[in-house]
């Protein structure tokens, strides 16, 4: 599927009803993950961004895990309400799970203590940008994703699973998969509000 960036860009949404069909191959995904892992700015290089692509029982395996963490911290009664938003999740395609490593960072801090204090910010701000190169570029594939943040409840438990480095703190998950229903309607606010030009 071709789209130019700017279309990319507009089109780009919160899809939280998406399905499991395989519209794109997971080697595709891979390689969307892949370029944007190594495209995406780090304030000096330090690249300290981490991914893991989940599909399959792993997939499963992670929104089975983030319901099991949801259930003791929701009323009984409103549960099912929980249960149904991390059960779409589930039925998707797969999910990516973004991750900052905190060693890089640290050492960063190290290296250079004038800035020590500026690295978490600016290590925040690269995952983001990675975030977001991986949910545009998904869309180009034509694959719906949104953001999700069940860290730190579910941090430990994906660490042991997937036996993953302790260093590497998680930021972000991401689901994805075939859209199966056009997401809600966006509103803006007046540029006008945002934005002050100088000429």
């Amino acid at each position: 599927m071709s789209k130019t960036l700017r279309q990319a860009i507009e089109e780009r949404r919160s899809y939280y009803a998406i399905s499991d069909e395989e519209i794109v191959s997971k080697e595709k995904v891979e390689e969307v993950v892949q370029f944007a892992v190594k495209y995406s700015p780090y304030a000096f290089n330090s690249q300290s961004g981490r991914v893991v692509i989940l599909f399959n029982e792993h997939h499963k395996a992670l929104w089975d895990l983030t319901k099991e963490h949801l259930r003791p911290l929701v009323k009984e009664e409103d549960f099912h309400k929980t249960e149904a938003r991390v059960d779409g999740f589930k039925a998707g395609y797969g999910t990516v799970l973004f991750f900052e490593d905190t060693e890089v960072v640290k050492n960063l801090g190290e290296q250079m203590p004038l800035y020590e204090d500026k690295f978490p910010t600016w290590s925040e701000q690269a995952s983001g940008i990675l975030q977001y190169v991986v949910w545009t570029t998904l869309e180009t594939e034509g694959l719906g994703a949104s953001l999700q943040h069940y860290n730190p409840l579910i941090d430990d438990d994906v660490k042991e699973r997937f036996d993953l480095p302790k260093h590497w703190r998680l930021c972000a998950q991401m689901p994805f998969g075939k859209p199966v229903e056009a997401p809600g309607e966006k509103t803006f606010q007046s540029l006008d509000e945002r934005i002050k030009v100088f000429k």
